[in-house]
């Protein structure tokens, strides 16, 4: 029989790759998305939406439960519906952590916990590393998260694991890149240009996933049915901020590219600028205090043995190779 899966905030770049994956593997996939929401990557007949109202407990538990008495239950739920940038900080707790409770909650209600529950969580749920030996991140140390995006997913990770029983995969990602991405696109356009702008002076150690690998990693979870464990996921590949940089310089054909480097004090100041300006006209700010505490932070270096051994993941696309097929996939669309 075809196994069902839900994903939520499947409108998304990651959200939409792992739709087309559970394709490709034959699930019976329903894409969780607001019906404001774009469909520009979910034009496969083959897929099946709904409008779940995470916001309210009990109409979410009652969706559940009529999607069951008419459908049976879902096999696997991947949970990426979030927040990643907001007007008001409390909003962040209020999806993050919020829409995860009332989604794990409506489930035990209704009877419907699935064999998999799968939560798009974030390395910078774990905050920061160690900057003077820079020492891997690991999934098992103490997290001291150092953004509220990163404490809101933080706790919905612990609400998860406080529910007795529940079959909870944790996966905390790296930067996340590949075609369909805006936030890494910003950087390669401006290389594109010949300008290149880096914050601090201090060695920076950048870690990358790509998000065909992201998705892999989610299935192999589903398939070999691991539960109530929390892993980290990259490409096992350590780069400076100058090897990445010099990546996607020589993938782009530039020879030539100014690199600027601003120190963090006048990067903090901008933010906050930025993030006030913002706020008075009433629009959230990608730019922001959140986003210079994700700048500021220099080892970003992390341990991926767990899904090596638990998994048997092998990463297939190192950077360079995940960089070029992005690149392409920009210049097909006409982003560049």
């Amino acid at each position: 029989m075809q196994k069902k899966i839900l994903i939520t905030g499947a409108s998304g770049f990651i959200g939409s790759t792992v739709v087309d994956k559970a394709l490709e593997l034959g699930y019976e996939t329903w894409a969780g998305v607001r019906t404001s929401s774009s469909r520009e990557y979910l034009t496969d007949p083959r897929i099946r939406f709904i409008d779940l109202t995470y916001s309210n407990k009990e109409k979410l538990t009652e969706q559940l439960r009529l999607f069951a008495r008419d459908n049976g239950r879902f096999d696997a739920i991947v949970h990426i519906a979030g927040m990643t940038k907001a007007l008001h900080k409390a909003d962040f707790d209020r999806v993050n952590d919020g829409y995860t409770r009332h989604l794990a909650d409506a489930l035990i209600e209704t009877g419907t916990v699935p064999d998999s529950f799968i939560f798009m969580s974030s390395l910078s749920a774990i905050g920061k590393g160690d900057e003077e030996n820079y020492a891997p991140l690991r999934a098992e140390q103490e997290p001291n998260p150092t953004t509220t995006y990163g404490r809101s997913k933080l706790k919905a990770e612990n609400y998860l694991k406080s529910l007795p029983g529940f079959p909870y995969v944790i996966l905390r990602p790296t930067g996340v890149y590949g075609p369909r991405d805006k936030d890494y696109y910003i950087l390669v356009k401006s290389v594109k240009n010949g300008l290149n702008v880096g914050a601090g002076m201090k060695r920076q150690l950048l870690t990358f996933i790509y998000s065909e690998d992201l998705a892999r990693v989610i299935f192999l979870c589903i398939e070999k049915q691991v539960k109530r464990v929390e892993y980290i996921v990259a490409d096992g590949d350590v780069y400076t901020d100058e090897e990445f940089n010099r990546i996607v310089q020589e993938v782009l054909h530039k020879k030539r590219v100014l690199r600027l480097k601003i120190p963090l004090g006048v990067v903090k100041g901008a933010a906050w600028v930025s993030e006030k300006v913002a706020s008075l006209l009433g629009r959230a700010s990608t730019f922001n205090t959140d986003k210079y505490n994700i700048m500021e932070q220099r080892n970003w270096n992390c341990d991926i043995e767990p899904i090596r051994t638990g998994l048997s993941f092998k990463p297939e696309y190192p950077l360079r190779r995940g960089v070029e097929e992005t690149v392409r996939w920009y210049k097909e669309k006409g982003w560049l």
